[in-house]
């Protein structure tokens, strides 16, 4: 699920990319290197400039969209231990002084210094 949202989340990225790109500027763009002619003649003058500008914010929303779909998608489902060593102190049975030694034999203190 996680690679095909990813899929498509490039495709809509390429789009926005050239849709940005052909859209008129100061400069012109690039709508003229790719016939505007021909597309003022399809759209009118200024409907493509509408319909880019348009076709823009719908792939602009859906990248964003995507975008939170994948990072809840991937984000981890439980929460887990916080560490390893916190979870195997939480496994463990502790009991007091079991592992210390008894002496064997009793000092004896005959008040000699």
């Amino acid at each position: 699920m996680q690679a095909f949202l990813i899929v498509i989340h490039t495709i809509v990225s390429v789009l926005l990319v050239v849709v940005i790109l052909m859209q008129a500027s100061q400069g012109g763009g690039l709508s003229g290197t790719f016939g505007s002619s021909a597309t003022s003649a399809l759209l009118g003058g200024r409907g493509a400039g509408t319909f880019l500008s348009k076709l823009t914010t719908y792939l602009a929303a859906i990248f964003l969209g995507l975008a939170v779909v994948i990072s809840l998608v991937s984000a981890p489902s439980a929460v887990e231990p916080d560490s390893i060593l916190k979870q195997e102190a939480e496994n463990q049975i502790v009991t007091p002084g079991a592992d210390l030694s008894l002496p064997t034999t009793v000092p004896i203190d005959n008040g000699i210094e």
